[in-house]
């Protein structure tokens, strides 16, 4: 691995890349022409520096962390957020300056393409919404469930009925509500908002600036590839983005099949301002993955 996409890699070691003026290196985005000028401590140096796209964590990922250490973490490598968060979570956030970036409501299976889920869901989407407006955080998470044998229609009509409930609310307290865009292939069968073509057409359906996708690359990789040419054609439906390597959803790096410096590039390109979680699982020690993938994004 290359050292300058780890944290916390030892000055010896980056001095080994540089011995007798060989070559410079980029570290966290400053070029170092001699080796004399690299920093003792190089986990000191943020991952994120140029900040063309605002970063943040999904907190599922580092279940093993505790949430103090990777707010401490987050902040120091340069994140701005923690998604997918708890009410309980803000506090903590609040400490390390970070915004709960998605408020989680519902589960995946059980959705809003079911009329008999709607009391369910659409009441935690209601207590997600008030959450995010007191707490400062611009989206709040909803699934469209699985199919269960039912096609793919009506459950649009029945999601885009269930969510012209509660797109008033949103508007009015300032608050996105993002469906996310999973697979159905690998990771969440028979789920059924597993195509952009699903999700925009219902996007269109709803007919609000608060209602929008999640446009997860690792999934949409999976279950359809065209990852940038769907991100340009379909910008105006994405409200929100996520990270993860394919195969495996573990780090972004050379080990997958995804090369992320371009996908983000398209993505600021198309003028976005919103948010791109990280929402791989760490193969190896989590903290390092993450900068890494913070150095990756940060084009």
């Amino acid at each position: 691995m290359n050292p300058t996409r780890a944290t916390g890699v030892s000055r010896r070691k980056l001095l080994s890349h540089t011995a007798g003026g060989a070559a410079a290196l980029t570290i966290g985005g400053v070029l170092y022409a001699d080796a004399d000028q690299i920093p003792a401590n190089t986990a000191d140096i943020p991952a994120i520096r140029n900040g063309h796209i605002k970063q943040t964590v999904c907190r599922w990922c580092y279940g093993k962390v505790p949430l103090d250490e990777l707010c401490a973490a987050a902040a120091r490598f340069g994140f701005k957020g923690i998604d997918l968060v708890e009410p309980a979570d803000f506090p903590t956030l609040k400490k390390y300056n970070l915004v709960g970036t998605t408020v989680k409501t519902h589960s995946i299976p059980k959705g809003l393409n079911r009329k008999e889920n709607w009391d369910e869901c659409l009441g935690k989407i209601r207590e997600g919404i008030e959450t995010a407006s007191a707490q400062g955080s611009p989206n709040v998470i909803c699934f469209s469930g699985n199919r269960a044998g039912m096609h793919d229609d009506e459950g649009m009509k029945n999601c885009a009925e269930a969510l012209k409930q509660v797109v008033g609310m949103a508007e009015q307290k300032k608050v996105t509500v993002i469906m996310e865009l999973l697979n159905s292939k690998i990771d969440h069968h028979d789920y059924m908002c597993d195509h952009s073509a699903w999700g925009v057409a219902l996007v269109n359906m709803v007919g609000s600036e608060h209602f929008k996708l999640l446009y997860d690359i690792y999934h949409m990789q999976i279950m359809e590839g065209d990852v940038i040419r769907t991100i340009r054609q379909h910008k105006d439906a994405f409200a929100h983005y996520h990270t993860g390597g394919v195969p495996g959803r573990h780090e972004i790096d050379e080990t997958q099949e995804l090369y992320y410096p371009a996908v983000i590039k398209a993505i600021v390109a198309t003028g976005y301002t919103g948010w791109l979680g990280q929402e791989f699982v760490p193969a190896r020690e989590p903290l390092a993955s993450l900068a890494q993938g913070g150095r990756i994004c940060d084009v």
